[in-house]
């Protein structure tokens, strides 16, 4: 028997019952033991905030912070720092709506409005998938050219291969999907600490950098910058992605469970994107101490930067490592794509795929603008269009933020897990704070700037 808070979050308070829960394959597939210390609990809750983790720092995420740093030096890692910030209250707020209602994000966007406004949001979030999956396929094949000498036109086909690797994942369990994303992770933290005390940055001016400067909405070149880090680190398909992966633990469903749940799955998400947080400080302090301070500003391409570190850092290990991470941040990312990717569209449209055929979609989308550019802008055109996709996917939040703010404060539709109004009130800051950001940016381009 449901209690009364349960037929409130579920049923009362949403135009449409909670149907099917998206990725069914994997669903309350990893047990949570009522009975075991909580240690064993969070333990069984530990995955779902890595693979969140790694849509911030994907290669998306390396445009824009090497540009940052290499341009402005370590000013804008108060913008890493408040970025991060910005995603732990919002990944906590997904998962809270997804363990107190039993709907992903796009479920609840499905359930809760006309279904034109819906099929207009479902919309917004497929650009943002397909904007993540074009950094993406441009960061794995920078990455295959920096390590192999394979062309970027040729790497950029072969990104479509990524598809068995995901399918073959999905067979093993969910536990193997974590396991491999979490040992990339690794390979990438050990990385960039070796390149960090290769570069032996300036601490005075990179404890300085964390703190705010008004520098950074009064000039146009820095905001476009600002702006991009905050789409690559704050990103909308992220929101989708946890609503739906925290749903794959079998926690009990009466009010003891539920709290219990969402309060590991937050533990969870937030120690996660600390550590996404420190790699990407690493990302922009590597390249502000490697190339700002030698003179470097104008470092915008993954592969100049990589051509770069041996003569600054004078040792050919670090270019090595810099393409290791990146590659490694490729084919994480291209898990993660995936599952987004299904839940946005079963979530919305109640449309279930093959994980294949979805992922072949949203592939061959991103390949043709990718391919393009590559062959007729080289290099330097491929840096560009990594970074117009952070922005781009900055542009596409308040359409994942609002929705998400506006159900978490509903008592209709939350029950006793409706978010304190403090939380709340943060993440409206938050979610206002990214809309005024898009305006003055738009401002900004249609007056030239």
């Amino acid at each position: 028997m449901r209690t009364i808070e349960e037929e409130k979050a579920s049923g009362a308070g949403w135009r449409r019952e909670r149907g099917a829960p998206s990725l069914s394959e994997v669903h309350s597939s990893i047990a949570v033991d009522p009975g075991a210390p909580n240690w064993r609990k969070a333990a069984a809750f530990l995955g779902p905030g890595y693979l969140v983790a790694v849509g911030y720092m994907d290669p998306g995420n390396w445009a824009t912070s090497i540009a940052g740093g290499s341009r402005f030096g370590y000013t804008l890692l108060f913008v890493v720092l408040l970025s991060s910030l910005m995603a732990m209250i919002l990944q906590a707020l997904a998962a809270r709506l997804a363990i107190a209602t039993g709907r992903d994000l796009a479920q609840a966007c499905r359930d809760a409005y006309p279904a034109p406004v819906a099929a207009i949001l479902w919309l917004f979030a497929e650009i943002a998938i397909c904007a993540t999956d074009l950094a993406e396929v441009i960061g794995t094949a920078i990455g295959l050219n920096l390590l192999f000498g394979i062309p970027l036109e040729i790497g950029v086909l072969i990104t479509a291969l990524d598809v068995f690797l995901v399918l073959y994942l999905q067979t093993k369990g969910f536990r193997w999907v974590e396991a491999l994303v979490i040992t990339l992770l690794g390979v990438i933290a050990v990385s960039f600490l070796v390149q960090i005390v290769m570069a032996d940055p300036v601490w005075g001016d990179l404890v300085r950098g964390f703190a705010p400067t008004t520098q950074i909405v009064t000039n146009p070149n820095m905001l476009y910058l600002a702006l991009g880090i905050i789409g690559a680190t704050v990103m909308p398909h992220n929101l989708y992605l946890h609503s739906g992966i925290v749903q794959t633990r079998a926690y009990h469903t009466d009010s003891k469970g539920k709290r219990e749940a969402i309060r590991f799955a937050t533990l969870d998400s937030t120690l996660a994107l600390l550590f996404a947080l420190a790699i990407n400080a690493s990302i922009l302090i590597l390249a502000a101490s490697a190339f700002h301070a030698k003179g470097s500003t104008e470092v915008v391409e993954l592969d100049k930067a990589h051509a770069l570190l041996h003569p600054l850092l004078g040792s050919a290990l670090a270019p090595t490592l810099f393409a290791i991470a990146l590659l490694c941040c490729g084919l994480n990312s291209t898990v993660t794509a995936t599952m987004a990717g299904q839940i946005v569209m079963e979530g919305f449209l109640n449309i279930r795929l093959a994980p294949w055929l979805r992922r072949l979609i949203t592939r061959g989308i991103a390949i043709v603008p990718a391919a393009a550019v590559t062959i007729y802008y080289g290099d330097k055109g491929a840096g560009q269009l990594l970074i117009l996709s952070q922005v781009i996917l900055s542009l596409q939040l308040p359409f994942a933020v609002i929705p998400l703010v506006k159900f978490t404060a509903e008592r209709r539709k939350m029950g006793e897990f409706t978010a304190p109004r403090w939380l709340t009130a943060v993440a409206g800051i938050i979610a206002a704070t990214i809309i005024v950001l898009n305006i003055k940016l738009i401002f900004d381009v249609l007056a030239g700037g």
